[in-house]
């Protein structure tokens, strides 16, 4: 198994250099598992849902599904990013100052990663708790 940065999952995805994204497709296509951790997906989604790219939720979800079609690609945690991506794409918009705001990608991962983290340690996780209304509505998720 090998593990991937970032950048490398972006060159792989973007196409926007060729001579890193031909060495980055190279590694996702070969003989060897490519390990993408929570780090690295988060990272990789905030850049591609960012001001330079600025894609849509309905385009996150599919890169998402990119992800987990490649047969070489393995996640950190597949079923929690999994299910992260279902509550995402469940995820209704709310009002914030007048503005609609939706919760991000990985506001559902953190969600879902630290359920994980709770029954691996056999405790009951209460809630996650953040001042971010639009997350707030993520099941898990609480007020302070």
């Amino acid at each position: 198994m090998i593990a991937i940065d970032t950048n490398v999952l972006l060159r792989y995805l973007l196409y926007d250099d060729q001579a890193q994204a031909v060495q980055a497709t190279a590694l996702v296509n070969g003989s060897i598992p490519v390990l993408i951790t929570d780090i690295v997906l988060v990272e990789t989604i905030w850049t591609l849902k960012g001001k330079k790219y600025g894609l849509s939720k309905s385009e996150i979800i599919d890169v998402i599904h990119l992800l987990f079609a490649e047969p070489n690609i393995v996640f950190e945690d597949g079923q929690t990013v999994w299910q992260a991506l279902n509550d995402f794409r469940k995820a209704k918009p709310v009002r914030v100052a007048g503005k609609k705001k939706e919760a991000d990608f990985p506001d559902a991962l953190l969600v879902n990663k630290s359920k994980y983290c709770a029954a691996i340690k056999r405790e009951v996780l209460d809630a996650v708790y953040t001042f971010d209304l639009a997350a707030g509505v993520l099941p898990g998720m609480a007020k302070p």
